[in-house]
C-alpha cells in the first residue's frame, strides 16, 4: 500500500518573512496613495500655522522693510489691550451661548422628527437649509428682520405687548442677534448629525429597557445619550470652532455698532482683520490669530478628554 506525503509549503519562518514582505508592501502603497494628500493639507494647513507663529515673534509691519524681532512682546501688548481683551470676551460670550442652544436643541429636535413618523424628508430638509444657505445673504436678510423700524421682529413682539427694540444699535441686544442667527444657522447640520447616530442605535437596547420598566426620559438618559457621547463631542467641538470663528455676521449684522464706543460688539476675528489689513500690523495680528488657534486647540482637548474618561469609566464599572 503506497502512501503519499504532503509537503509542506515552507517553513513558518519563511511563512512569516512572506506576511511581513506583503505587509511593508502594503503600508507603502498606502503612504504613496496618501501622499499627494498630505503634501496638500501640509501646505494649506501646517506651513500657514507655522508661518503664522514665526510672524507673531516679529514687529511685522507690511509698510515697513525692517521687521525686527521682538521675541513675545506682542503676545504682552495683546493682553494689555483693551480692545483685544473685549473681543475675546465677546467671542466667548457668542461661542459659549451658540453652544449651549444648538447643541441639546439640535439633538431634541433630531429625537422629535425620528420619532415623528410622517414627512420626516421634509423636517430634514427645512431645518438643514439654514445651514447650506450663504452666510452673506442669510445675514442681511437677518438684518432686515431685526430693524428696528421695519423689521419683523419688532412686530412679532408687538403681539406679547413688548415695546420695539433697537436690535441692531444697541451693543448688548446686537450679540443676542449674533448669537441668535449663529444658532438657527448651525442647528441643522448638528440636528443631521445626531440623526445619524441615532439611526446606528441598535432598537434592541429600548427593547430590553422597555422590559425593565425604563421607557421615555429614563431610555433616552440612559441608553441615547451614553451611546451618542462620540457624536455629541464631535458636534460640540464642530460648534465651538464655527462660533469662534464668527465673523461674517458681525461685519453685516451688527456693522451699525462697530463703532460703538470701546467697540462693544468687536470680535476675535474682526480685531484680527482691522490689525492685519487696516493698521498693516501682521505680526499683532498673527499672534491674535495663534492665541484663538490655541484657544480651540483648548478646548477640542479638553472635550476629547472628558469623553474618554467617561469611556473608560463606564468600561471599569461593567
Amino acid at each position: 500500500m503506497s502512501s503519499t506525503t504532503i509537503k509542506p509549503e515552507g517553513s513558518p519562518a519563511k511563512r512569516v518573512k512572506r506576511s511581513n514582505k506583503l505587509t511593508r508592501s502594503a503600508t507603502w502603497f498606502c503612504f504613496l496613495g496618501l501622499l499627494p494628500i498630505l503634501a496638500l493639507f501640509t501646505y494649506i494647513r501646517l506651513i500657514p500655522i507655522v508661518k503664522t507663529f514665526y510672524m507673531s515673534l516679529f514687529q511685522w509691519d507690511m509698510v515697513s522693510p525692517k521687521k525686527p524681532f521682538i521675541g513675545l512682546q506682542n503676545y504682552i501688548t495683546l493682553f494689555q489691550n483693551e480692545n483685544f481683551l473685549i473681543s475675546l470676551k465677546n467671542t466667548t460670550i457668542i461661542a459659549f451661548n451658540v453652544f449651549l442652544f444648538s447643541v441639546p436643541f439640535a439633538l431634541m429636535l433630531a429625537v422629535l422628527i425620528l420619532n415623528q413618523v410622517r414627512f420626516k424628508s421634509w423636517y430634514e430638509a427645512i431645518y438643514f437649509l439654514p445651514f447650506i444657505a450663504p452666510m452673506v445673504p442669510v445675514t442681511v436678510i437677518w438684518k432686515w428682520i431685526l430693524d428696528a423700524n421695519n423689521g419683523l421682529m419688532n412686530y412679532f413682539i408687538s403681539f406679547f405687548g413688548i415695546s420695539s427694540k433697537a436690535w441692531l444699535l444697541d451693543p448688548k441686544l446686537a450679540i443676542v442677534s449674533v448669537i441668535m442667527l449663529t444658532v438657527w444657522k448651525t442647528l441643522g447640520y448638528n440636528m443631521v448629525i445626531f440623526m445619524v447616530g441615532l439611526k446606528g442605535i441598535s432598537k434592541e437596547y429600548y427593547e430590553a429597557a422597555a422590559i425593565d420598566g425604563a421607557t421615555g426620559i429614563k431610555a433616552f438618559w440612559h441608553i441615547t445619550v451614553p451611546i451618542l457621547k462620540p457624536i455629541t463631542v464631535f458636534v460640540s467641538v464642530i460648534t465651538l470652532i464655527h462660533s469662534y470663528n464668527v465673523f461674517s455676521q458681525i461685519y453685516i449684522l451688527a456693522s451699525d455698532v462697530q463703532g460703538a464706543p470701546g467697540y462693544v460688539v468687536r470680535v476675535l476675528v474682526y480685531d484680527m482683520i482691522e490689525n492685519g489689513f487696516r493698521f498693516f500690523k501682521m505680526g499683532y495680528a498673527s499672534a491674535e490669530a495663534v492665541i484663538l488657534f490655541l484657544i480651540v486647540l483648548a478646548l477640542t482637548l479638553i472635550q476629547l478628554g472628558l469623553a474618554k474618561e467617561r469611556t473608560s469609566s463606564k468600561k471599569g464599572l461593567s
